[in-house]
């Protein structure tokens, strides 16, 4: 009887000491609930770090941990939502196209695979996590690519509109670099949530009046899509940036804020960061042909590469026509009935992998087999040439400035209405008791 409470005792003394420990040191936890999906919260504490981390070595401020936190959790958000639409239709990014993937990235850097790894993992990063982290990027590119181009319409009146006004006015011939503040006043707002929106613009314009980090303003108090970006947007000619932006920066110079303004999305709030000019007068197109081979249940990604292997051994032989290859397998319908042909056009306007593809070819040469996010190509490059982009604005180019400035619109009226839709519960952990 005695042996068996000495065994109980030291039973319990265990289950108390490993009760103890787990209080020391606690496991992780949800911290966000997004319809079916969670995040824990150890990826918003890895996220934040490595914002620190990026920030340290530019040399930027940042907000206070609390207004980090809160983008970061923000972002993650945004980020799981178009994950589970990817999920939900089937867009999955195999191992084979992301094998593709990273051999393009390290024939653009010049250098191995294998050098490209210890690189990365010189940097403090897993391989198996940047393949990862590629993964979700390329699979972020894809929904985002099909949902929103759906949405979008660029109709022939609009793209003569253009046309007509450049050959009246000429090409503006400066690019801007804009800086965003989004003060968000939520749907339908009250007289009194109006009122605070207010309040928190005008505080944030006095902010900016008075000198503060632009970049850290906005990871604080920005709505805006380029929140953690510290709300810079990349270079953008006049008749590509949004409508609201192009609306009031026509003849504003650096280092001019402008706002608030309002829109049904809240109050926004601009600053010219830079202003350049155009970085090419003449640009660079190339006439080029592909043969495009779509993966399926049917069609395997292995089967499609082996299919286009063939191909490219019975084209460098002579043995078959392009065109006829094209018009025969081609699963790009565009294209297929003109035997593959794409026309003369700049490699931007193409999947970057595509692009990537053809710059490094030479005239007459077909590529060895390649996969973009459409599926796996061949092409061969026709032709280069250059032409000038103000005298020779054609409606290619209208069409194409006309396509971003939409795409930029109607990608945040896709992820604003995604937000909405869903189920999202961010747990406030309980206050530490010890």
């Amino acid at each position: 009887m005695k042996r068996c409470k000495r065994l109980i005792f030291i039973l319990l003394t265990l289950t108390i000491s490993q009760i103890t420990h787990a209080a020391v040191e606690p496991l992780d936890r949800v911290t966000v609930q997004i319809n079916e999906g969670i995040i824990l919260e150890s990826e918003i504490t890895d996220m934040v770090k490595t914002i620190k981390a990026n920030a340290a070595k530019a040399e930027q401020q940042l907000p206070s941990d609390d207004a980090l936190r809160t983008q970061v959790i923000d972002r993650l958000i945004l980020t799981r939502l178009q994950m589970q639409m990817a999920d939900r239709i089937g867009l999955h990014i195999g191992d084979l196209q992301l094998d593709q993937t990273i051999e393009n990235i390290a024939k653009e850097q010049n250098i191995s695979v294998e050098r490209m790894k210890a690189k990365i993992e010189q940097d403090g990063t897993s391989f198996a996590q940047y393949r990862e982290q590629l993964r979700e990027e390329i699979t972020l590119g894809e929904i985002q690519r099909i949902q929103v181009q759906r949405r979008i319409q660029v109709s022939p009146q609009e793209i003569n509109t253009l046309v007509n006004l450049i050959n009246e006015q000429g090409l503006k011939d400066v690019e801007f670099q804009i800086g965003h503040i989004l003060i968000d006043v939520g749907d339908d707002p009250t007289s009194a949530e109006l009122a605070a929106a207010n309040k928190r613009s005008a505080a944030v314009l006095k902010r900016l009046n008075d000198g503060d980090d632009f970049r850290s303003i906005a990871i604080a108090a920005s709505s805006g899509p380029k929140a953690l970006e510290g709300g810079i947007w990349d270079y953008m000619n006049i008749n590509e940036m949004p409508t609201l932006f192009a609306e009031v920066v026509n003849e504003a110079k650096i280092g001019d804020v402008i706002g608030p303004i309002k829109s049904g999305a809240g109050l926004h709030i601009l600053k010219i960061i830079d202003a350049r000019g155009l970085q090419t007068q003449e640009i660079q197109e190339i006439k080029s042909r592909h043969i495009l081979l779509k993966p399926s249940p049917i069609l395997s990604e292995d089967r499609a590469k082996k299919m286009l292997q063939k191909f490219v051994v019975q084209l460098r032989s002579g043995e078959v026509k392009f065109e006829d290859l094209a018009r025969q397998y081609s699963e790009d319908p565009g294209s297929a009935i003109k035997g593959g042909e794409l026309g003369w056009a700049e490699t931007k306007v193409w999947d970057p992998v595509f692009a990537r593809e053809l710059n490094s070819l030479k005239k007459d040469e077909i590529s060895e087999p390649f996969r973009s996010a459409h599926g796996w190509h061949i092409v061969q490059l026709e032709g280069r040439r250059t032409t000038d982009a103000t005298d020779k604005f054609n409606t290619n180019r209208a069409h194409q400035l006309i396509y971003r400035r939409k795409f930029n619109e109607e990608l945040q009226n896709w992820l604003d209405e995604m937000r909405a839709e869903a189920f999202i519960d961010i747990v406030t952990p309980e206050p530490n008791r010890g």
